[in-house]
Order: C-alpha cells, then sequence, then structure tokens
C-alpha cells in the first residue's frame, strides 16, 4: 500500500501579509477577513499565527469585486471560485468561462433598468407615485390580481431560441 506524502507547508516567504494585500488591493482588511470567513480566499498561518495569504489571492480579489461591481450576487461569486483551482490566480480564459454564464442575468437586469428608467417618469409625472391607486397606470388596482409586486416593471426575456 502506498503511503500519501504529507501536503507541502505554504512557502511564507513570498506570501503577503492581511495588511499588504489590502494595499495592493484597494480592499479594507476588515472585507477581507469577510471575503475569507465567506470561503471566497483563504490564508495560512503563519509559525507567529499571523494570516499569510499566497500572491494569487490578489487576482481572485480583482476578481471578486469586478464581479460585484457588475452586480453578480456574492453566492455566485462563491459558487463561481469554487469551480477554480485554489492554488492558482482566475486566468483570463476562467473570466470569459464565468462571466459567459453571467450574461443572461445581467442582461435581464439591463432590461429591467430600463424599463423602469424609461417608465419612471410616468409615476413621478402625476405625483401620486400610488400604483395601487393611479387611474392612468392601474386602473382600479387591477393588478393587484396578479400578487405582489410591480407588475408593469417586471420584464421577462424570452429563452434564446437554438
Amino acid at each position: 500500500m502506498k503511503k500519501s506524502k504529507p501536503a507541502e507547508p505554504p512557502d511564507f516567504s513570498s506570501s503577503l501579509s492581511v495588511g499588504e494585500v489590502a494595499q495592493r488591493s484597494g480592499v479594507p482588511v476588515s472585507t477581507l477577513h469577510f471575503y475569507e470567513s465567506k470561503g471566497l480566499i483563504a490564508s495560512h498561518r503563519a509559525p507567529s499565527n499571523h494570516r499569510r495569504y499566497a500572491r494569487d489571492v490578489l487576482r481572485r480579489v480583482a476578481f471578486i469585486r469586478v464581479a460585484q461591481r457588475v452586480g453578480i450576487a456574492l453566492a455566485d461569486i462563491a459558487d463561481a471560485l469554487a469551480t477554480l483551482p485554489t492554488s492558482a490566480a482566475p486566468s483570463r480564459a476562467d473570466w470569459a468561462r464565468l462571466s459567459a454564464g453571467w450574461r443572461a442575468e445581467l442582461d435581464e437586469r439591463m432590461a429591467q433598468l430600463k424599463k423602469l428608467r424609461d417608465t419612471l417618469d410616468d409615476c413621478i409625472g402625476c405625483g401620486c407615485l400610488s400604483i395601487d391607486r393611479c387611474r392612468l397606470r392601474n386602473p382600479a388596482d387591477k393588478l393587484a390580481s396578479q400578487g405582489p409586486g410591480a407588475h408593469r416593471l417586471m420584464v421577462r426575456l424570452e429563452p434564446a431560441e437554438d
């Protein structure tokens, strides 16, 4: 029976402290700790018990920040990062593959925002801001029969035909 060799200890000589990662990434230390608590990034403990990060964490942090900036939920980012090797920085190909998976969600969100932008002045124009009492947009609150929510503002994109 072949005996597996123990995992290599981390190389602390090229690793970064949490402060160095914060400075280089522009992300506060508290945010890095939060990302770590959510499993988005990982650190190792040095013999001094301080957190140390491999250099590839900088690319992971950048990946997280860009995805957040375009509106991807942290849970979806975590799912995406879980498909990547933990010992390497996400590559351009990784970003292309993962962002392609988010495209439909982003397209739907953009359609929602455009419809909101294009119809928002109608609500503000009358001054009531009350869709349930608006005689022009929702006479006698007919939309209440469809359940809660802003039905006129909801956009449902049709699935792409193959």
